[in-house]
C-alpha cells in the first residue's frame, strides 16, 4: 500500500533543550528524567495513501519511554486525529502513524511495544511570529517556539542523527523549545510538561 507524505514535523519533549537523542549516538541517549515523553505534531501539507487524499491533515503522535535510554524500549504510544477528517483519511493515517506501513516511523514502531486505542478529538493548530501551537481535545497543548539568534535568523542543527532518521529536508532540524506544552493523558503512564523541541520539513514516501 503506496504513500507519501509532505509537511512539517514539530517534536516537543520533556527533557532538557536539546534532547540528547537527536544526536543519534546511541551512548549519549540518557534521558534527563530517567524517562522520556513526548508529543509530535506532523503537519501535513501533501499526501496521499492507498489512493486517500490526506493533504491538509494534522496528525499528534505521543510517545513514553521509560528509560534510561531510547534504545531501551519498553515505550507506550498513541495517536490522535481530527474528528474534521473523514474516515477514510483517520483509516489511513492510523495505519502509517501506527507504524504497520513501513517508512521512516518504523524506527519508533520497534521501540513502541504498546499502543493505546487511536483518539478521535479536535486538533486546532495556530502559528504566529514563529510559535506554532495545538490544541488537541483535552488531552494535552504542544507549544513549539522556533529559536532565533540576535539578528532574528532561526538557530538550525546541521546532519544530526534524527535528522537523517526523520528524512528532513537537507538534513537541517530548527531548534524549537517547547516551553509551555502540557500533557495529561490519564491513559498515559504519566503526565509531562515539555522542554527540548525541533522543528523540521521532509517528504516520506513508500512504494
Amino acid at each position: 500500500m503506496a504513500w507519501t507524505i509532505k509537511g512539517e514535523f514539530v517534536e516537543t519533549c520533556s527533557c532538557n533543550m536539546l534532547c540528547p537523542c537527536w544526536y543519534g549516538v546511541q551512548e549519549l541517549m540518557l534521558m534527563d528524567q530517567g524517562w522520556c515523553a513526548s508529543p509530535w505534531l506532523i503537519r501535513i501539507e501533501e499526501g496521499e495513501s492507498n489512493g486517500v487524499d490526506i493533504s491538509g491533515c494534522n496528525v499528534v503522535l505521543t510517545t513514553y519511554f521509560p528509560g534510561p535510554t531510547l534504545f531501551d524500549g519498553d515505550g507506550t504510544g498513541r495517536v490522535y486525529l481530527d474528528h474534521n477528517n473523514s474516515i477514510e483519511q483517520r483509516r489511513e493515517l492510523e495505519a502509517i502513524f501506527t507504524a504497520t506501513r513501513g517508512g521512516p516511523l518504523e524506527v519508533i514502531g520497534a521501540l513502541v511495544s504498546k499502543w493505546l486505542p487511536t483518539q478521535v478529538t479536535d486538533i486546532d493548530v495556530t502559528e504566529e511570529d514563529g510559535t506554532i501551537k495545538a490544541e488537541v481535545g483535552d488531552f494535552g497543548s504542544i507549544v513549539s517556539r522556533r529559536m532565533v539568534n540576535e539578528e532574528g535568523d532561526t538557530v538550525t542543527l546541521h546532519n544530526a542523527g534524527f535528522a537523517l532518521v526523520w528524512k528532513f529536508d537537507d538534513n537541517i532540524t530548527e531548534m524549537a523549545p517547547s516551553d509551555g506544552t502540557s500533557w495529561h493523558d490519564p491513559d498515559m503512564p504519566l503526565e509531562w510538561e515539555g522542554k527540548s523541541g525541533a522543528v523540521g520539513h521532509f517528504t516520506w514516501s513508500v512504494q
